[in-house]
């Protein structure tokens, strides 16, 4: 499949049914080459995939990320199989581990070493056999990857590495561990916002739950961020570094940044200034970066 350079990722499990399918149509007309699913307490990504593959003709769809907790091996490669068969092969699965706190309380597993699970995991899927109308290519898969181990997990079992909250300077460093071949998809946060003080506000309403999440507190520390900058909701130099906000030529700036440093793929979050609903001066900024 080709995905292309640019994506959108996006939280249309929260919207209806007939709003995704609208918004999913409107990013593809722009040019945008996948729209990323995340999995949310909602509707269920793989589902949301399927709804929106049928409602649209030629744009990918990814899940960033579909939980590993949640379902075990044998549900996951049906869910890819069939997906990917049935779209004529639109369709990428991204996969990830969570995080401790949500997979331990709202799901009642025991959260494992992440690598060490995930390998695991992507093992067991590529020892199930899959008996129903094959898709014209094997489905590929990227996982949810931050630090150097799980990178080497992506790097070793997987097609490529989905990284989320992440910098230009990340972007580069996992292309070294990925080495070549491998797709490299980072998200980013990005907001048509000039005034400071108005777009870190929005940027520390995004980034709340990350600064409570290990996974997430753990890798900003690696990526050279002090302790100091994960208290009292971000500092500037943090909220600045994740989100991308200015005015058009800014957010691309950081879009480029990305590339040069070994992306293949941006899937870039436009974020909402009344939460997660996006309103229409939210989708301004896709308009405006979009391929076409």
């Amino acid at each position: 499949m080709d995905i292309g350079k640019l994506g959108v990722w996006a939280m249309v499990n929260t919207m209806s049914a007939a709003e995704s399918a609208a918004f999913a149509r409107r990013v593809e007309s722009w040019g945008y080459g996948a729209l990323w699913v995340p999995e949310t307490m909602a509707r269920d990504p793989l589902i949301t995939c399927g709804w929106l593959l049928a409602n649209t003709a030629k744009l990918g769809l990814a899940t960033g990320i579909a939980n590993i907790y949640a379902r075990d091996a044998f549900a996951m490669v049906n869910s890819q199989y069939a997906l990917a068969e049935q779209s004529g092969g639109r369709f990428l699965l991204g996969l990830g581990v969570s995080h401790g706190p949500f997979v331990e309380g709202a799901l009642g597993h025991q959260y494992e070493k992440p690598a060490l699970k995930m390998r695991g995991y992507i093992e067991r899927m590529a020892a199930m056999r899959y008996m129903g109308p094959l898709p014209t290519e094997k489905p590929k898969m990227v996982i949810a990857a931050l630090g150097p181990k799980m990178l080497e997990v992506a790097a070793a079992v997987a097609d490529g590495a989905h990284p989320y909250n992440v910098t230009p300077e990340h972007t580069e460093k996992a292309r070294k561990i990925l080495g070549p071949g491998k797709l490299l998809c980072p998200e980013q946060m990005v907001l048509l916002e000039t005034d400071p003080a108005a777009a870190r506000a929005i940027g520390r309403k995004a980034l709340a739950m990350s600064l409570t999440l290990p996974n997430y507190r753990n890798n900003y520390l690696r990526m050279g961020f002090a302790s100091e900058d994960l208290a009292d909701g971000g500092s500037d130099r943090l909220i600045d570094a994740i989100v991308a906000w200015g005015d058009e030529t800014a957010i691309r700036n950081r879009i480029r940044q990305h590339w040069d440093a070994g992306a293949d793929h941006v899937c870039i979050q436009p974020l909402g200034r009344e939460g997660r609903t996006l309103t229409a001066d939210d989708e301004r900024v896709l308009r405006l970066l979009a391929p076409d």
